[in-house]
């Protein structure tokens, strides 16, 4: 078996096997915590560096774990990884971990993980597999990000509302003053309608895309 040049593993992670927008994976969290930017933000660095770390954990046992015991294996590794993160920002970014609550040990849930480590890392090296981790991370959070943002421009007229507080970087927040917000946006309705228009532009992008090459 050819293994995958990096570009390849980078274009599917981002793009055309995007977990969040072709595969449709994790959408519990994605459409839960994309009520704004900064909560997105940090649920996003936060699977990306599970998706890395787990990734590259599995490509580096598997040739020491039986068929017949791999998938226990992978679980009891991304579980490991998973508390971890939590722990960590439990610790560091109190406010934040406050914020997105469960949503942080439900990364353990987030079929990405699992199907990332048994269909590629399982199968290659650990530089291969950790590489696939953070590209299949980096296009789940920049659909996690794009969701967030435009739920609340449209909802609230700000970007990164609270990103003082929550991750010290008070240089994001953007306030539009005077603006009187769409609530729909921030409710669950906006979540599902955000995703499907961002579906939908992807199709429209791939349909004239193939127009343009036949």
């Amino acid at each position: 078996m050819t293994a995958p040049t990096p570009r390849a593993i980078l274009e599917y992670g981002l793009s055309s096997g995007n977990v969040g927008l072709v595969q449709l994976l994790g959408l519990c969290p994605l459409l839960a915590v994309s009520n704004n930017a900064v909560n997105a933000l940090g649920l996003g660095l936060a699977t990306v560096l599970a998706l890395t770390a787990t990734n590259t954990a599995v490509a580096g046992i598997r040739r020491l774990t039986r068929r017949d015991v791999r998938i226990p294996a992978f679980i009891l590794v991304i579980a490991a990884v998973v508390t971890s993160i939590e722990l960590a920002m439990r610790a560091w970014l109190p406010a934040l971990h406050a914020v997105l609550g469960l949503f942080i040990p439900l990364i353990v849930t987030n079929c990405a993980l699992m199907g990332r480590a048994e269909a590629f890392a399982s199968r290659h090296d650990p530089a291969r597999a950790a590489l696939d981790g953070f590209a299949t991370g980096l296009g789940f959070l920049w659909v996690l990000l794009a969701l967030g943002a435009v739920r609340e421009l449209a909802g609230e007229g700000s970007l990164f509302a609270g990103a003082g507080h929550l991750l010290g970087l008070p240089g994001l927040e953007l306030v539009a003053a005077g603006y009187p917000g769409f609530v729909p946006a921030v409710l669950p309705i906006g979540a599902f309608l955000a995703l499907a228009g961002l579906v939908a532009l992807r199709q429209g992008w791939r349909l004239r895309r193939a127009g343009a090459g036949a």
